[in-house]
């Protein structure tokens, strides 16, 4: 399963998800990646470029490809997971408004913490 050594490493998933609202330069995208070390962003960088999920544009900035935009779609429902785990583990925390709360993913079967709408199939 090359896909799932592609994006079990650390960072691969996250670089995706920073690339979804358009091109990065490497230093913003390292900032928005917590100021991962540049030498893990280089290998990342390189890893998903080879995998062609992203290229690098004329400008240095990297993007999603349209197979980097299919995977990057995938993680929306786990993205939807995330925040109602979160919200379980941290019931305040779902209160708070921070930019983790600010970027949350919007669902149509979800409610506004991300939870499930009760008359919602899943």
């Amino acid at each position: 399963m090359a896909a799932l050594d592609l994006f079990g490493r650390r960072w691969s998933l996250r670089i995706l998800w920073e690339l979804r609202a358009g091109p990065l330069g490497f230093r913003p995208l390292q900032k928005r990646c917590d100021d991962m070390s540049s030498s893990v962003m280089r290998q990342r960088l390189t890893e998903l470029l080879d995998a062609q999920v992203i290229h690098q544009l004329p400008d240095s900035r990297y993007e999603l490809t349209p197979l980097g935009q299919e995977a990057r779609h995938t993680l929306n429902p786990l993205a939807r997971w995330a925040e109602r785990w979160a919200a379980t583990i941290d019931p305040q925390g779902a209160d708070h408004t921070d930019d983790q709360s600010a970027s949350r993913v919007s669902h149509p079967d979800t409610v506004g913490d991300g939870t499930p709408k009760r008359d919602s199939a899943n």
